[in-house]
């Protein structure tokens, strides 16, 4: 097994304990759209996840899996990406970090500058507010539109 497999492994099985903590039933869909949610790295839309699970989990709705969405990103193991389209991607790196995003076919990428984290102290002091989390995203065209667009 690869170590990026087992990494997706551990963080099933540590996701799937916080779930069964929260006194959360673990069925098979629910256990897919997680695994789907460790092993996927593009933030995807309720909609994207139907569709790449549909096939092995025929009875499977978007309903099922805004319900599951739901239930994870209230028990911290997601979040929720509302960018101002119509459609919220999710993420299941909750750790503090930041997004690039591509202004052209909406790709997210994951990035992280240490010495951003200081910012939300900073801010506390500065304004006498008491913080509870912050948000900043950078946006662009990524290397595939970039490529794209000079094509065209």
């Amino acid at each position: 097994m690869s170590a990026e497999m087992d990494t997706i492994e551990h963080e099933l099985e540590d996701s799937i304990a916080t779930l069964r903590q929260a006194g959360i039933r673990i069925t098979p869909q629910r256990q897919a759209i997680l695994k789907f949610m460790i092993a996927s790295h593009t933030h995807p839309t309720a909609d994207e996840i139907y569709q790449a699970l549909s096939p092995d989990f025929p009875n499977i709705s978007v309903a099922t899996i805004y319900n599951n969405l739901r239930v994870f990103k209230e028990t911290g193991i997601v979040k929720e990406l509302p960018y101002g389209d119509s459609s919220s991607r999710f993420d299941f790196n909750t750790h503090n970090h930041y997004h690039v995003i591509c202004e052209q076919c909406g790709k997210i990428v994951d990035f992280h500058y240490p010495q951003l984290d200081e910012v939300e102290q900073l801010a506390q002091h500065v304004t006498d507010f008491n913080i509870t989390h912050h948000r900043m995203e950078i946006y662009g065209l990524c290397k595939e539109c970039q490529d794209k667009k000079s094509n065209s």
